[in-house]
């Protein structure tokens, strides 16, 4: 378990504790309009939007992380890389469709976080799709098992991730409720689903 700034040695009660108040961060993101501090499609942007999630949670909210990380048979960046692989993902290009998810790929698999990293990476890829081309993914059209399958096999094969966001980009890009929705659903593919980010 994640040391964490709550104080929480219980895990049930730390992914309770977690869940609650990063959704309450991502309202928050949204309805101050502190979205607009974000350096779209930049690492530092990412890392702005952790640290604003999980920085009352973890000590190592928004800072690389600094052990290797897996997860079930595929390892992430190595640690002795990835300062080089973020400075890359810097300089891709993101003004097409193509672009922008060929750009969030390799930041997945950078997954320069200790936890946390699908969630602020989703709401980072929605800021670049938003600014680039006036469109964002409407997950509530993402299937869950679909996209973590899809998501395992992108660094190898990236057409069917893009397949999959393409069927389901709206142009609602400023909708709160869709906002809203979309954070309840990008949480729920990590596992967390007790609260609603609206109700928050």
């Amino acid at each position: 378990m994640h040391e964490n700034k709550l104080n929480i040695t219980n895990q049930i009660d730390l992914a309770k504790a977690e869940e609650k108040i990063s959704k309450q961060k991502a309202r928050q993101l949204f309805d101050t309009g502190d979205m607009n501090k974000v350096e779209v499609g930049r690492f530092a942007g990412l890392a702005f939007i952790h640290a604003y999630l999980f920085g009352e949670i973890y000590g190592f909210a928004g800072k690389i992380r600094d052990v290797n990380i897996a997860k079930s048979d595929f390892r992430f960046a190595p640690l002795m890389y990835l300062e080089a692989s973020l400075k890359h993902i810097d300089a891709m290009p993101q003004g097409t469709f193509e672009q922008i998810i060929e750009k969030y790929v390799e930041m997945n698999v950078a997954h320069p976080f200790r936890e946390g990293n699908g969630r602020a990476t989703r709401i980072w890829l929605d800021l670049i799709l938003k600014k680039e081309i006036r469109q964002m993914v409407d997950w509530n059209r993402v299937d869950k098992e679909q996209y973590l399958s899809v998501m395992q096999r992108s660094p190898v094969n990236d057409l069917e991730i893009k397949h999959l966001f393409k069927q389901a980009l709206t142009d609602q890009i400023n909708d709160r409720a869709l906002f809203m929705k979309g954070i309840d659903i990008s949480y729920f593919y990590e596992g967390y689903s007790q609260f609603k980010t609206e109700e928050l």
